[in-house]
């Protein structure tokens, strides 16, 4: 970097870094940075797994020897349950949604995130969330259920305990954090990459999450909808999963396993897209096969939806639907075993470098394709029907978790670690530590196949000494032992790297991606000024790149009015767009999310009445959020450099905002779909499903708040352009919402006491209750969306408050218009599932 350069980028570096960085002290709780927050996710998340190890240790130490009393049954229950709920909700979930806060906006080449602070409110509702967990834990009240809490056995009758509940309400609390998560990914990577980053160009791990992010919007809301049924059923007895009053305990594994198989590869995903950005590194060769990768992902995306019946064979089903089931199983396997396959030739094309990462790429390749091989047993019915409920499948889902997503992780923490400390390993421990959790790993798990196959049951705290499992079980345990060694050996490894590993100044790795363009450590604002792309972002050249972005030699290389700027693009082209503003650090979020989780804790000390005021807090809090948003006149566009002007987002049509808004009703469509589809199930096979039961549908009533909700609709659409009577018609759209919730509130009271008694009434009331609650929302649009017109936020054309308010309306009349014909067609329904 020459002298002048160089001056000008530490300058730059300077009032960047006013603007961007995070204030000493408490200002640290202010912090929304896309750095920040990943490393906080990833830090906390690290802090899960070690707790979830600890668990893992006590399980192996009750099931070393025959009639162990190390543990009892129900300290054994909590043990294993929360070993479970750790490793799959609080540690490899949110430390993959970590790394990709992390990395995605250095390998996009932007400056943040598209909402950095929603990104800050995911962490806290995690923390507390997975805080509130473990504090069940040490006080005697966790889970004890199972990490599926399977029903009837969750019921109140079953579980009279708080255990389930910790469960129901603390894993739903977490959920939002990872709901908000994909939201924020989502529009990050369609609209924040670097000027010329078209889809075609993106890095593959921008694919990878990219379709991960998909998954989650669909995926999430089934089991936060099957939390939300059970914990209404055990609050209120609303009888979902109770077969002598309608409902049926297998709608719970149908709502948990819609959620839970997908899961499976929404943690591998990412761990792949770190495998696909190392391996050509490593092999400094590109990486093979990059359109036909992406399209394997896609396929994956797809298929892993079609298979949630793979955990469910034993429990009923007609044999066709397990023939579906079953192939779909092993279709899956065709777009992985395309990722495997274009890694070998990445490798086999390349000169691989035998690094401390390359040992743990290597440790997936031959754990995982152990795992897939016995996943293809599993997919085949007669053989799971023999292994079900064995340890057998405990082997096979470690093989799988473990070989899928910790090894790849551990390749990456290695790989990326110097970018996030701006130092090298040390490696003295490294090679030690691989060899341990390898042996350890395959000594614990291929063990437990054995004990699987000679007929051990999973989920027993005790076995007679008879049944012969017990060398196994003790080999198995001392494995887990040496394997916990092996990480804490990578933890010390890893602080030692961050004290005292060797500096360097950038790109150790000599990779071709654009994260390595950006300074290490990495600063708040990632980069000094924006990159134009020109080529595939695997195909760049960071040493080169890297200065001349430091030094103000890309787009908006200068700080303007102390604003925090990022560029929006065209999601397919990547051509600039608009000038995207970002809200100041602020305390909003770790506020907002301390009230959600009031919320959830009223729930849980049956404060039922208390409970709402809760969430009407939580809401008036959000919109505190807007009091710094947006502008309060017209701009004409603004420069960016290179001899481009851009208008701001909030003067576009359709902004990061309006994105985010359409996958969250994505998302709360789908929760829409999978409760209707509930109650289908439950008229389909439920027993005791009558029709004496159903409630008798007031055609006035309905009709009247249909009425309503199409007029809120249609002076919502009015009011959208901003024009001369937006005023009125905003007053009318809130006194229309505000109208058909006061119609949803009466019909739902009047049917309360009737739906404790069966499932058909319960569901009735299910669906009108979403509908009354999308309509007080619409409500608090169409108030919002006045307020902002009054105190001058909107204007023909910053209309964007009120184009969103538009969209909510418009869903809100169709999901209402759905939920108040329902209970005629609930009642125009054989009665199926009656019995005789």
């Amino acid at each position: 970097m020459t002298p002048a350069r160089g001056s000008k980028a530490i300058r730059l570096h300077r009032e960047l870094t006013a603007i961007w960085g995070t204030p000493p002290g408490f200002g640290q709780f202010k912090a929304v940075n896309h750095t920040v927050v990943g490393k906080r996710f990833m830090l906390t998340a690290l802090v899960f797994f070690a707790i979830g190890g600890v668990l893992a240790m006590l399980i192996r130490t009750q099931l070393a020897t025959t009639d162990s009393a190390f543990l009892d049954a129900a300290a054994y229950a909590q043990v294993f349950t929360m070993h479970g709920v750790v490793m799959m909700f609080l540690f490899a979930i949110p430390f993959f949604e970590g790394l990709a806060m992390y990395l995605l906006p250095k390998m996009l080449g932007t400056r943040d995130l598209a909402f950095p602070r929603m990104s800050a409110y995911g962490y806290w509702c995690y923390l507390f969330g997975g805080t509130f967990l473990i504090i069940a834990l040490i006080a005697g009240i966790a889970p004890d259920g199972g990490w599926f809490m399977y029903t009837p056995l969750s019921s109140r009758v079953f579980s009279p305990g708080v255990n389930a509940d910790v469960w129901l309400l603390g894993i739903t609390f977490v959920e939002i954090s990872a709901l908000s998560a994909a939201i924020e990914i989502l529009v990050s990577i369609l609209k924040l990459r670097a000027p010329g980053m078209s889809l075609t160009r993106m890095p593959i791990f921008a694919w990878y999450m990219l379709v991960v992010a998909g998954m989650m919007l669909i995926g999430f809301p089934p089991l936060i909808l099957g939390s939300i049924l059970l914990e209404a059923e055990r609050a209120f007895g609303l009888p979902f999963f109770d077969p002598t009053r309608g409902g049926d305990p297998l709608l719970w594994q149908h709502l948990f396993w819609l959620f839970g198989h997908p899961e499976v590869y929404i943690i591998f995903l990412p761990a792949a897209g770190a495998l696909s950005t190392i391996i050509p590194t490593l092999a400094r060769r590109p990486l093979e096969g990059y359109e036909i990768v992406v399209a394997a992902i896609l396929a994956m995306g797809f298929l892993s939806f079609g298979l949630w019946v793979h955990h469910m064979y034993t429990v009923g089903i007609p044999h066709v639907a397990l023939s579906f089931f079953s192939a779909a199983s092993g279709l899956v396997a065709i777009p992985t075993g395309i990722q495997i396959f274009a890694w070998l030739a990445t490798l086999a094309h390349g000169r691989p470098r035998w690094s401390i990462p390359m040992l743990h790429v290597f440790g997936f390749f031959f754990v995982f394709v152990l795992g897939g091989l016995t996943g293809v047993m599993l997919a085949m019915v007669p053989f799971d029907w023999q292994a079900h409920d064995t340890h057998f499948v405990v082997a096979h889902l470690h093989y799988v978790l473990v070989g899928g997503f910790v090894f790849p992780m551990l390749a990456a923490a290695y790989y990326w670690m110097p970018h996030i400390f701006g130092r090298q390993s040390v490696q003295h421990l490294s090679h030690a530590a691989f060899a341990m959790i390898f042996i350890g790993f395959n000594t614990t798990f291929f063990a437990m196949h054995l004990t699987g196959l000679l007929g051990m049951p999973r989920r027993i705290y005790t076995y007679p000494a008879n049944a012969g499992w017990e060398t196994l079980n003790f080999i198995s345990s001392m494995g887990s032992f040496v394997m916990s060694i092996g990480f804490a050996l990578v933890a010390l490894d890893l602080l030692l790297l961050a004290l005292f590993g060797k500096p360097f100044r950038r790109n150790p790795w000599k990779a071709s991606t654009l994260e390595w363009a950006a300074p290490t450590p990495a600063t708040a604002y990632a980069f000094a000024s924006l990159p134009e792309i020109t080529a595939r972002a695997d195909r760049l050249d960071p040493d080169s790149l890297g200065p001349k972005l430091a030094a103000g030699e890309g787009y908006l290389g200068f700080v303007r009015r102390e604003r925090m700027e990022i560029l929006g693009v065209d999601m397919v082209t990547g051509k600039p767009d608009q000038l995207i503003i970002l809200p100041p650090q602020t305390w909003l979020p770790l506020v907002t999310a301390v009230a959600t989780g009031t919320f959830f804790a009223l729930f849980l000390l049956k404060l039922y009445w208390m409970a709402p005021l809760a969430m009407l807090l939580v809401i008036g809090l959000f919109l505190l959020w807007t009091r710094t948003t947006g502008l309060r006149e017209d701009e004409n566009d603004l420069d960016i450099g290179q001899g481009v002007a851009l208008p701001s987002h909030v003067q576009t049509e359709k902004p990061p905002a309006f994105w985010a808004l359409t996958f969250t009703l994505a998302a709360d469509a789908t929760l829409y779909i999978s409760l209707l589809f509930g109650a289908f199930f439950l008229w389909l096979s439920a027993p005791n499903w009558d029709a004496r039961e159903m409630v008798e549908p007031n055609l006035l009533l309905s009709g009247m708040a249909g009425l309503l909700l199409i007029g809120a609709s249609l002076f919502g659409r009015a009011a959208s352009s901003a024009g001369p009577r937006a005023a009125v018609q905003l007053w009318l759209t809130a006194l229309c919402q505000a109208g058909a919730l006061s119609i949803l509130v009466f019909m739902v009271a009047d049917i309360s006491d009737l739906a404790s008694r069966h499932a058909s009434p319960a569901s009735i009331l299910a669906v009108w209750t979403h509908a009354a609650l999308h309509t007080l929302m619409g409500m608090v649009y169409g108030l919002y969306g006045l307020w902002r017109l009054q105190t001058g936020f909107v204007s023909p054309k910053r209309s964007l408050d009120l184009r969103l308010g538009r969209l909510w309306h418009d869903f809100t009349a169709l999901a209402g218009l759905i939920a108040l014909a329902f209970p005629f067609i609930l009642q125009a329904l054989p009665a199926v599932g009656a019995s005789p």
